[in-house]
């Protein structure tokens, strides 16, 4: 099976400076809580470029608005905990936010919440638990998590195998918003799932898909 992101983002320690790659730096600002997910999301699986400036002040300010109740923070939070960015690194406690949050349908919540089922942290390993989140951030056309599912049902863990399953999820995912490289992996284990089926269950996925962007269009940035 091909390793893809499996719920987690990705951390450098808390130093307070963004590395750009090529020794430049750049200072972030603290952002309310609000606007947390929305960042960590997007910089999800290039942890390893960037350090962000977290002060205790902005944690205590993020746990008051998770403790409110409020589902952004509460996965700001339990990516902070997963991450060990701004907080020690803590799984169970990861876990516990990130479900918080998943549960109230936050799609980035649901992916990382199956990554740790996935690899067993924080939580007991259970594939179909990893299955039913990343399932749930995938309906809500989260490509990352698309294609995970996708992974699942290639390999049969959490879910039964099926080729075509999967050959659905791969496709959606290699038109998502994903890194390049992501997109580039997406798309090329999906032509290779498409190789292990029939004429008449490959066009079965294919329109299945075409229906799926109909009722899901790319929203205009």
């Amino acid at each position: 099976m091909r390793r893809f992101p499996g719920g987690r983002s990705r951390a450098g320690s808390p130093s307070g400076r963004c590395g750009t790659g090529k020794g430049k730096v750049m200072r972030l600002r603290f952002i309310p809580p609000w606007a947390a997910l929305a960042l960590l999301a997007m910089v999800s699986g290039a942890w390893a470029q960037c350090r962000l400036a977290v002060s205790q002040q902005d944690v205590a300010a993020l746990k008051q608005q998770a403790s409110s109740g409020k589902a952004e923070a509460q996965c700001g939070l339990g990516m902070m905990y997963e991450a060990g960015l701004g907080v020690h690194k803590d799984s169970p406690e990861a876990a516990l936010w990130l479900r918080k949050a998943a549960e109230q349908g936050v799609a980035p919540a649901q992916y990382d919440l199956g990554g740790l089922y996935y690899r067993g942290q924080g939580v007991p390993q259970d594939y179909r638990q990893a299955a039913v989140w990343y399932r749930k951030a995938a309906e809500q056309n989260f490509a990352l998590a698309q294609y995970a599912f996708g992974a699942l049902c290639m390999q049969g863990r959490g879910v039964p195998q099926d080729n075509e399953e999967a050959y659905f999820w791969f496709d959606l995912a290699a038109a998502g918003k994903m890194d390049a490289k992501m997109m580039e992996t997406a798309a090329k284990t999906r032509d290779e799932t498409a190789s292990h089926l029939t004429p008449v269950d490959l066009s079965r996925a294919q329109e299945r898909a075409r229906k799926w962007f109909e009722d899901h269009p790319a929203k205009v940035q």
